[in-house]
């Protein structure tokens, strides 16, 4: 999802965790069967929401069909209300980094990098995950940009599996990054997910020593979400206390999956091709 990522009580708080605060959580069967129906759900909405997009629409109207959605669907949007936030979806438009906030007065248009990160929480747990949406035709860099920010999730991805560690997703994400010439945000990380929205551990996108490399074991859920600039990699919060800018007015792009740690890989629950 977005994201929300290590807010504890105000947006403008530290956002990098300097320690773990709790337990990580491993899903039981059950557990894992309502997840997959609360990530359907939040992958359910982002590829309808990436079909009807078009330039003249305003990000209110997306928050207004994603909350409508996830209702019709007998789950609630996680984020309205999220330490105070006023919506249902993030609407991120260039270089806005992470947690826009949908406006009636921001229009949509034609060139635009649209980022979209939506949870649902049902029967208990949530599922979350964000697109980066390209409205209609970009520019070359923008398009790259895009294309490498998706690629990057996925290098994290392919590194999940039990007995692997939280830093081979990071070194992953990382070098792919770096590879193609943009940078990895660094104020904002991945997390688990489940009975809460934001739980322990930080899914970093990048190598640091701030955390325990945990190892991965089956039954743990993740959200990872790499966050990628065109320029600098800092970011500043506007004064509407949520919406994370580039300080430099670069492009940014974002994805993210909701996935399960499996003994022998991994199981994307917020797969938008299987809805």
């Amino acid at each position: 999802m977005n994201i929300f990522s290590n807010l504890i009580s105000q947006p403008t708080q530290e956002k990098r965790p300097k320690r773990q605060r709790r337990g990580i959580e491993i899903k039981s069967q059950r557990e894992i069967e309502i997840m997959r129906q609360s990530a359907k759900i939040v992958a359910t909405v982002l590829k309808e929401i990436s079909e009807l997009v078009q330039p003249g629409m305003t990000t209110a109207d997306l928050d207004a069909y994603a909350e409508k959605r996830i209702r019709e669907m007998d789950a609630t949007p996680s984020f309205k209300g999220y330490h105070g936030f006023p919506a249902s979806i993030c609407s991120s438009i260039n270089n806005e980094v992470v947690h826009g906030i949908p406006n009636a007065k921001k229009v949509i248009r034609t060139g635009d990098v649209l980022k979209v990160d939506t949870g649902a929480f049902y029967q208990g747990f949530h599922g979350d995950s964000c697109i980066t949406i390209a409205v209609e035709e970009v520019t070359p860099e923008a398009a790259k940009l895009i294309r490498v920010a998706e690629e990057s999730l996925y290098k994290g991805i392919e590194q999940v599996k039990a007995g692997n560690y939280l830093l081979d997703i990071a070194g992953a994400i990382e070098d792919h990054v770096k590879a193609n010439g943009f940078s990895v945000v660094e104020d904002f990380t991945g997390h688990g997910v489940g009975r809460n929205l934001h739980e322990e551990p930080s899914v970093f996108n990048f190598r640091t020593k701030d955390m325990p490399n945990v190892k991965l074991r089956a039954g743990m859920t993740l959200a990872i979400e790499p966050i990628l600039n065109a320029g600098s990699r800092f970011t500043r919060i506007l004064s509407d206390r949520w919406t994370a800018v580039t300080v430099d007015n670069s492009l940014s792009a974002q994805f993210e999956h909701t996935v399960l740690v499996t003994n022998t890989g991994y199981e994307i629950l917020t797969d938008r091709t299987k809805v």
